[in-house]
Parts: structure tokens; sequence; C-alpha cells
């Protein structure tokens, strides 16, 4: 008959042998806790600034001082699908009256900046 030390073998099938330490600690429970906290309050405030955003564009365009986003998007979005991109969508920039539209083409963002009162492109990155 064959002699086994049975608290070997059951260190084999112990967890705590393999990882002494907790998987988590308080620490990082509660810095976990706290990521996520700030990543839903700066997710509420980005939702905030864009309503903000809309709120301004659609304000300036009552206003004429600068174009509707339809307006813009009926100049730029066709060219854009002319060279093989498509369109995602826009935001308004209400501090300096610009609107960024974004396109997607293959795996390539391209985003084009355009001037809200002239409706003329300002600026261009992305293939």
């Amino acid at each position: 008959m064959i002699m086994v030390d049975e608290s070997a073998i059951h260190d084999w099938f112990n967890a705590g042998a393999i990882f002494p330490q907790p998987m988590m600690t308080r620490k990082a429970t509660l810095f976990a806790i706290l990521a996520l906290s700030l990543g839903a309050a700066t997710s509420a405030t980005a939702q905030r600034q864009r309503a903000t955003d809309q709120d301004a564009a659609m304000a300036a365009t009552r206003q004429g001082t600068v174009r509707s986003l339809r307006q813009i998007e009926g100049q730029i979005v066709p060219r854009m699908q002319q060279r093989g991109a498509n369109y995602i969508g826009a935001e308004f920039d209400s501090g300096s009256n610009r609107y960024r539209l974004k396109f997607m083409r293959e795996s390539s963002v391209i985003w084009v900046d355009v001037d809200g009162k002239s409706g003329s492109v300002i600026a261009q990155a992305g293939n």
C-alpha cells in the first residue's frame, strides 16, 4: 500500500496555494469603484456639453450667424461620398462656430472642419 500525504494533495486543489493573495484587495475594489464613478461623471459632463453645443448651434442658426447643419451636410457629404467615405455624424463647437463632420473610409477616420458662417472647409485630418 502506498501512503500519500493528504495535505500535499489538497494543496494542489486549493486555490489559496496557487493564489495566496486575494484576487482583488479592498484598495483595488475602492479604486475600481472610484474609476467607474469618475467615468460616469465624465460621461454626464460630456453629454451636457453636447446638449449645450446643440442649443448654441440651434440659436446661432435661428439668428443667422451660422448655417444649419443640413446646409453644411448638403455641401460636404456628397463630395466626401464621391471619394469613398461614409458619413458618421457631426459636432458643433459653439466657441469657434465650427462644425466637425466625421467620415469613415475603410479603416480610416476623416474629420472635416467647416466654418459655420461661410460653409467653407477650414481643415481636414485623416485620409
